[in-house]
């Protein structure tokens, strides 16, 4: 492990994909893949790329899988680990950045900042609309809430362990936890990486969604700030 640090990937249904993303990733740190309930050749191309899998059954979200993976972190000791998507939108050549960050002053939590001008129509304006709505909600500006490459440290892993959201919901409460408990929080810039697949966001349904985890996340940093 190196420097204590390990790379969690959550995977569902990713077996065109996965081994490239582990090959990649595993040139900078050991990889965990989280195998989510898939019953294509996921968690098998996934170990012949050289990635620890841990499996879930049955399908339990994104979510569930990142706690499975933190958990078997936090057992083998690990001090952070590197959080990047299966299916390619990450780019694992990018892991050294947060590093480097996580070097330099020891942030419990690094987000990948993504460049929202470069995403499809859809994806920009949900994006948009979702940072203008959280930051206001937890009081800070937050560039990109919903980016999943991240690094997270070791103290906001067990914070998270309780956390009962399974989709996207889950990284935005990672956000406002780390607020709540008065951690440092950093970001990095990162490649904006879309392979021309149709979006599956629903623009109003996701905005709803979004709107109810922001209430929530105003509710824990305030709780937070009482008890800070």
């Amino acid at each position: 492990m190196k420097d204590g640090i390990l790379a969690v990937i959550p995977g569902y249904q990713e077996g065109p994909r996965i081994a490239t993303v582990v090959e990649g990733a595993r040139a900078f740190l050991p990889v965990v893949v989280v195998d989510d309930g898939s019953n294509d050749d996921t968690a098998a191309q996934a170990e012949v790329a050289g990635a620890r899998v841990l499996r879930q059954i049955p399908n339990a979200g994104k979510g569930a899988a990142l706690r499975a993976g933190f958990r078997y972190a936090l057992e083998q000791g690990a001090v952070a680990v590197v959080t990047l998507d299966a299916d390619g939108q990450h780019d694992p050549a990018e892991i050294p950045l947060f590093l480097a960050a996580f070097e330099a002053s020891r942030p419990e939590l690094v987000v990948g900042r993504r460049d929202f001008a470069s995403m499809p129509p859809v994806r920009r304006l949900s994006n948009t609309l979702g940072g203008w709505v959280f930051s206001a909600a937890v009081g800070r500006r937050v560039p990109d809430n919903q980016s999943g490459y991240r690094l997270i440290g070791r103290q906001l892993m067990a914070a998270l362990l309780d956390s009962d959201e399974s989709g996207f919901e889950f990284e935005v409460e990672m956000i406002a936890r780390c607020i709540a408990l008065g951690l440092p929080i950093a970001d990095v810039p990162i490649r904006t990486i879309y392979a021309g697949e149709p979006s599956h966001i629903r623009p109003w349904r996701h905005f709803t969604q979004f709107l109810r985890v922001s209430r929530d996340a105003r509710r824990i940093v305030k709780r937070g700030s009482r008890g800070r």
